[in-house]
């Protein structure tokens, strides 16, 4: 007999749930159950189940305290995805892993250094038998998307890296979903912190090895958004080469690039679209001159939930063995990311200081 798809609730019924999450469940119906949404409102999750019943017709509206209880004592719920407030998602996402459930945690891992230093160690303390524990996977889609999964395979033709460039020109603006979200205006980073996971998770992928240090100056420019709204660092790599990382939160020009130098050729990756269909277009610039483009469409978040929902049935499947789940969404990968914004803005405080990243 087929095994029965693992049953998950979302925790969260915001602007990413709707508009993507549930999207990217609809297409991947057949590898999962939805049973339940739950939000703080009843209106919210009412809201959200109106759109889910279109593909997931038996989804359970919860919200509140109660409702909460609920899915936590749902032992058929074997998986939780947790879209809240950055500054509220890891003690949910602890109290759920603590009630037995696998969880995907929006990104970032955490709003800061020390939140992230405490969730990793209660994570840790919530299992006295190794064998019980529960996959605490992030939710960085870049480590998915298939421009830098390819990317990722072209750097062995460069040869030794000589300089990195990543040029982030954002497009946060008052047409953007996102502007007036109030949970991103109200800690250390802003926009800054939870755009900028996505384009550290790119440059920790291509690079293959971790930032060791950085230097960086910050400023305030538009004043329709939170402090900083562009970021302007030096950083060296483990491996001994350096790069430039600068981002502005919103520019009239958007641009989005990953650019690596190597001794035989470079690799680049930037944000394009071919037919109307958003993603990123891939180059491999070769050392007697040839250039080689393909562009990818964007389906990182649909690939890191099948990634995500194979895990727990296994686990499911096979209960009594520790399951480690996909690395590029461990709680410690989205955690480094952290790790780079986090130094990046204490150097911008700090008028350009030297600081190391901290090391996970």
């Amino acid at each position: 007999m087929a095994q029965e798809p693992p049953q998950i609730a979302i925790i969260g019924a915001g602007i990413f749930v709707k508009s993507q999450y549930l999207p990217r469940l609809a297409e991947i119906s057949d590898l999962v159950v939805l049973k339940a949404i739950w939000s703080r409102s009843e209106k919210s999750s009412m809201e959200a189940a109106d759109i889910a019943r279109k593909v997931f017709p038996n989804v359970e509206c919860k919200w509140g305290d109660h409702g909460l209880d609920e899915i936590i004592r749902d032992s058929n719920i074997v998986g939780v995805v947790v879209a809240l407030a950055g500054q509220i998602q890891v003690d949910m996402s602890l109290k759920l892993l603590k009630a037995g459930k696998h969880v995907l945690q929006e990104k970032p891992a955490a709003a800061s250094i020390s939140e992230v230093e405490t969730a990793l160690s209660c994570y840790n303390s919530l299992y006295t038998n190794p064998s019980a524990q529960k996959i605490w996977a992030v939710a960085e889609n870049y480590r998915f998307e298939p421009a830098f999964v390819e990317s990722k395979k072209l750097m062995s033709e460069i040869g030794d890296m000589m300089s990195v460039q990543v040029i982030i020109e954002g497009s946060m603006n008052s047409s953007n979903p996102y502007f007036t979200s109030s949970w991103r205006r109200n800690f250390t980073g802003g926009f800054i912190l939870d755009m900028g996971v996505h384009y550290i998770a790119g440059l920790r992928m291509l690079v293959g090895c971790e930032v060791a240090s950085v230097s960086a100056m910050t400023s305030h420019v538009d004043m329709t958004l939170p402090p900083p709204d562009t970021i302007s660092s030096l950083f060296q790599l483990e491996n001994g080469c350096s790069g430039v990382f600068v981002m502005l939160v919103s520019s009239k020009s958007p641009k989005i690039v990953w650019r690596v130098v190597g001794l035989n050729g470079t690799v680049q990756v930037e944000r394009g679209n071919n037919n109307g269909r958003h993603g990123y277009v891939t180059t491999l610039f070769g050392g007697n001159g040839e250039t080689k483009s393909n562009f990818y469409p964007f389906s990182g978040v649909t690939e890191e939930l099948k990634s995500f929902l194979s895990d727990i049935s296994i686990d499911t499947l096979e209960k009594g063995g520790k399951i480690k789940g996909e690395g590029r969404y461990s709680y410690v990968e989205g955690a480094r990311d952290v790790a780079v914004l986090d130094a990046m803005i204490e150097s911008g405080m700090k008028q350009g200081a030297f600081v190391k990243v901290k090391r996970f």
